[in-house]
């Protein structure tokens, strides 16, 4: 007999599963922003979305319409979401303004960080928060405790 590996070969660890009102939009919404590939989709009841797995870059988000009765909600239902998914990119200028064109509402704009980050942070069409960053700059531990203390002083 085989022995199943605990963590397939083609999943990461850890992989955020978001829950939405209208998942095939918001599969067509990542795929603009992030470039993301559809890796699978599985039809739900009446034309939903009953699971599908997106890669963006070497990570991986599975999503689904909601379905209350599995108590599987979107942050609407919550009054929003608590929780921010982070994505490293190319060219965070370039993913803000691709989410802000798809119906995302900005909630940082993208702007130079202390720490050596280009970032910004939107909330898309579905009620999730994402913080988009390019890495512009190593910042030594030193210069970043310093340029750290300096933000809080305003």
């Amino acid at each position: 007999m085989s022995k199943v590996k605990p963590i397939p070969d083609a999943y990461p660890r850890v992989t955020p599963y978001l829950h939405v009102q209208g998942a095939a939009e918001a599969i067509e919404f990542y795929k603009a922003v992030f470039s993301a590939g559809e890796r699978g989709r599985m039809a739900g009841r009446d034309g939903t979305v009953g699971h599908a797995e997106l890669e963006i870059g070497g990570s991986m988000i599975m999503l689904s319409d909601e379905y209350p009765e599995m108590a599987a909600y979107a942050p609407g239902h919550f009054g929003g979401s608590p929780v921010t998914i982070h994505v490293y990119v190319e060219d965070v200028d370039e993913v803000f303004a691709a989410a802000l064109a798809g119906g995302a509402k900005s909630l940082s704009e993208v702007a130079d960080q202390f720490y050596g980050d280009r970032t910004g942070t939107f909330e898309d069409p579905w009620g999730h928060k994402w913080h988009v960053s390019s890495h512009i700059e190593d910042v030594p531990p030193a210069e970043m405790e310093k340029r750290a203390a300096a933000q809080a002083q305003g």
